[in-house]
């Protein structure tokens, strides 16, 4: 579990096409100081194994499902990516419960920024707006945000300059594609009143 408070902006080293899957070596040495090889590492909001530490930095395989669900299938040495260590169950729960499991890729349509903040519009992937509501939770590559307005396409979140400076997001231009995780608890909800109706 994770709650999208994004640790370190790390960076793609190397990335290894395996045919059916890839394996990426990331730096990130604030999320491996303290690893072992079968920690969990969410990478732009995805959950990724750890498996081998070397050089500030850690290796993970990615299953083909992974890479057809997600952006990872886009990323190239030198992409910087956002990284998370597994919550804790002694700490405190500053974002919301992510479970690293992407529901789908959104794109990028319009970015407004103000001096204070900046507001990121982005297209819902079909099947998804039934789970995002105004004042709820989204994880948009790993970053635990609130959505501030939404209809059946496309939803909008407001960004503070803290999460523009130490996330990707603050590189987002419009047309680029990210990792969207909807509120876990409103799937949920959803297939138990499945359940009643039957």
């Amino acid at each position: 579990m994770f709650t999208g408070i994004v640790e370190e902006l790390g960076s793609v080293q190397s990335v290894s096409d395996l045919g059916d899957a890839a394996r990426l070596s990331v730096r990130g040495p604030v999320v491996t100081s303290d690893a072992r090889p079968g920690d969990s590492i969410s990478v732009n909001g995805v959950c990724l194994t750890v498996v081998d530490l070397a050089d500030d930095g850690f290796t993970a395989d990615v299953m083909l499902e992974t890479l057809s669900r997600s952006s990872l299938a886009t990323l190239t040495p030198g992409s910087p990516v956002n990284l998370e260590r597994a919550a804790r169950a002694d700490s405190r729960l500053g974002g919301h419960i992510m479970q690293g499991h992407v529901d789908g890729v959104a794109t990028v349509t319009a970015i407004s920024t103000t001096e204070n903040w900046t507001t990121m519009s982005f297209a819902l992937p079909d099947g998804l707006s039934r789970y995002v509501v105004e004042k709820g939770s989204i994880a948009v590559d790993g970053v635990s945000l609130t959505v501030v307005a939404v209809d059946e396409a496309t939803f909008a979140v407001s960004l503070i300059p803290t999460t523009l400076a130490h996330t990707t997001l603050g590189s987002r231009t419009v047309g680029d594609r990210v990792n969207i995780e909807v509120d876990v608890i409103a799937k949920y909800v959803e297939r138990l009143m499945e359940g009643r109706s039957t």
